[in-house]
């Protein structure tokens, strides 16, 4: 069965932008007949000024913002460090729907990361230990040493790497697309203010 949406309007708009943004992502996880609705394109600024994009998984949504991990000696990491403002889109073709967000980022605590990296599978967990993220690889049986050899070395619980933690984004603002017919698309934006949210309608 197909989805049938409605419009997005000012009457079927959530006043919380967590929650618009909670019941469409639930829909793609229904609807988009994607393996990972959760991706979104990161997109930040190099040490050298440079823009740059990559997906990522987003791993937490709620009023505190988005949630992702890496490693922060990648690019990533590096750029996010040295400024440590990003923005992310998500985009399920399925549904012709898109969200875009940007603000500054901060790292989630200790203790998030922690039960995150838990979650993880052991081969993941190995996988972040062996990694180099970025780095020249000379060849693939060298990355395969490195997994065996972080194997080797932690026969019980892995630990989480010092360079591998989470990172929130706390959205500024939110926007919220909708395809529409003859390109009259319905774009509304949610702006953080001193009283709260609000949002606006916006032309396509």
């Amino acid at each position: 069965m197909e989805p049938d949406f409605e419009l997005l309007s000012e009457k079927n708009l959530l006043e919380d932008p967590f929650a618009q943004f909670a019941a469409w992502l639930g829909d793609a996880r229904r609807w988009a007949e994607m393996d990972y609705p959760e991706a979104a394109v990161l997109s930040t600024v190099s040490p050298e000024g440079l823009p740059e994009g990559r997906v990522v998984l987003l791993k937490a949504a709620d009023e505190r913002g988005l949630v992702f991990y890496t490693n922060m000696l990648s690019p990533k990491g590096l750029a996010l460090k040295a400024r440590p403002e990003a923005a992310v889109t998500l985009y399920w073709p399925k549904l012709m729907r898109q969200v875009r967000a940007a603000g500054p980022v901060l790292p989630v605590s200790d203790s998030e990361a922690d039960v995150y990296w838990k979650s993880r599978p052991r081969e993941a967990q190995l996988g972040a230990w062996a990694s180099e993220q970025s780095a020249v690889l000379e060849s693939r049986a060298v990355l395969e040493e490195r997994v065996a050899a972080a194997a080797a070395s932690f026969t019980g619980e892995v630990p989480r790497p010092r360079h591998w933690t989470g990172l929130r984004l706390e959205p500024r603002f939110i926007e919220f697309w909708q395809d529409g017919r003859h390109r009259l698309h319905d774009r509304f934006r949610f702006t953080r203010g001193p009283a709260g949210w609000g949002a606006v309608r916006l032309y396509p």
